[in-house]
């Protein structure tokens, strides 16, 4: 029987000593087998090799890999979103424009399930490639039905098109598989960052690929949809051939060569969102997070979601419009770096109080404009953007944190799974509430929404004995 030895210096959720250099994932041949996902089990010889320098090798490229496919992937969703309400109205009528992006939405949502299930059981590498799969599918049955001209098939599509979605959400977790606690949050917010250049890049591919497309007898709405096809495939790829080795399968089997077992199995028991739900409430820390994640979306597309229509209620342009809504992007992702940075440095609840009096302030910024005061309006959507930041991410690194690695992809998946239902009812309830009342009664509504979370997470953070623990 083969001696085991354990790896010291493993941070946090992988060993014990925080202080030594973090390990390499060990050279032995059962290991490497199971980094790439092919076996369950694996034992590590008395013979294995520790290389700290390669763990963190090994780190940057999963989160560059990541940081890549992200771009892709960003491009993909953000050209289809551009067009998907005018393709719907199009293909049907005015009324059934918004189903677009509530199918979209949900769509992402219920991709989850299985994606999230697949990487607890394989890795993150096959759950990235299945959920972009799926987004290729639905892609192809958005330009099926346009062309066509059947709606029911494109609005299919656009569900199945979520696919890139799930897979652009999950990527942010992936990044953190193998990431030092103290880092986690950069290494999060870094794959989180570069979705701002595939949400910049896309919107202004549309028109361009609604050329090409009429080229080729397909209708132009449809045509940015062919584009999502092509970056879905590239991001795929990516993943497939460079996301070696798996970043969750290394960290597990890291974990029980730090713990001194013999032989590591991965989790074989049947995950359910049921019992996801339940770890993440026998846990503060992890409900905290998980509420952060939900509430910060849910009022984000909210608030959002109704904007355009208050500036158009004055009159206001598409160009308005626009710049208004480009302005929210660019306060969701800029930023987010030095967000991650946040995180790591003054800790995860410190931030998601931030991010809530964030939320907060924008609220009472663009609640108390009219849709002709442009420049305060963009300003409250910029920090509508900068809150959802700070609530999105360190509620996602504190999740992270208080989760075992064992359960995290099934804890992460329900957590997406929730948090997309969340947002799509938030985006038709957010109707009503502007329909029966107004915006700024919408903005009322969200910050009743978030001024609990404020409360509970500064009672936390008095709670720490140390401003680091958290």
């Amino acid at each position: 029987m083969t001696n085991t030895r354990a790896v010291h210096g493993v941070p946090n959720r992988i060993g014990h000593d925080a202080h030594a250099p973090t390990p390499a994932f060990v050279r032995e041949s059962g290991l490497s087998r199971i980094c790439n996902g092919v076996h369950t089990a694996v034992t590590i010889a008395s013979t294995a090799v520790i290389d700290p320098l390669e763990t963190i090798d090994a780190q940057r490229r999963v989160v560059a890999v990541l940081a890549g496919a992200q771009i892709l992937g960003g491009i993909g969703v953000a050209a289809g979103a551009a067009v998907g309400s005018l393709l719907a109205a199009d293909l049907s009528s005015e009324k059934f424009a918004g189903v677009s992006s509530a199918a979209s939405v949900v769509g992402a949502a219920l991709i989850a399930i299985p994606v999230s299930r697949l990487m607890d059981a394989r890795g993150r590498r096959p759950g990235l490639i299945l959920a972009y799969a799926i987004g290729i599918l639905g892609a192809f049955m958005v330009v099926a039905g346009a062309t066509m001209r059947i709606f029911p098939v494109a609005l299919l599509g656009l569900a199945l098109a979520g696919g890139g979605t799930t897979a652009t959400l999950q990527s942010r977790y992936a990044a953190t598989d193998l990431a030092h606690k103290a880092r986690r949050g950069r290494a999060l917010s870094t794959v989180v960052w570069a979705t701002t250049i595939g949400s910049v890049l896309g919107p202004n591919l549309s028109s361009p690929m609604g050329r090409l497309a009429r080229s080729f007898g397909v209708p132009s709405l449809a045509g940015p949809y062919l584009l999502t096809v092509a970056v879905y495939i590239l991001a795929a790829t990516l993943i497939a051939l460079m996301l070696r080795p798996d970043p969750l399968i290394t960290a597990r089997t890291l974990r029980a060569a730090a713990a001194d077992r013999t032989t590591t199995h991965l989790p074989a028991e049947r995950r359910s969102m049921r019992g996801a739900l339940a770890i993440i409430v026998a846990n503060p820390a992890a409900l905290l997070g998980f509420a952060s994640v939900v509430l910060g979306h849910s009022v984000m597309v909210a608030v959002m979601s109704m904007t355009p229509v208050h500036i158009h209620h004055v009159g206001g342009t598409l160009e308005i419009i626009g710049i208004v809504i480009s302005v929210h992007i660019a306060g969701m992702y800029a930023a987010s770096p030095l967000v991650g940075m946040a995180a790591d440095r003054y800790g995860r609840k410190p931030v998601i109080a931030l991010g809530a009096g964030v939320l907060l302030t924008s609220f009472l910024a663009a609640g108390t404009s009219t849709g002709h005061q442009t420049t305060q309006l963009a300003l409250g959507l910029a920090l509508l953007g900068l809150g959802w930041s700070c609530t999105m991410i360190a509620g996602s690194t504190l999740l992270t944190d208080s989760v075992p690695i064992e359960h995290l992809p099934n804890v992460q998946g329900t957590s997406d799974v929730l948090m997309g239902f969340a947002g799509a009812s938030a985006g038709l309830l957010a109707g009503v509430a502007v329909a029966f009342g107004s915006y700024a009664i919408l903005t009322i509504i969200t910050a009743a929404m978030i001024v609990p979370l404020l409360i509970v997470t500064l009672r936390t953070i008095r709670s720490l004995p140390t401003r680091m623990s958290a």
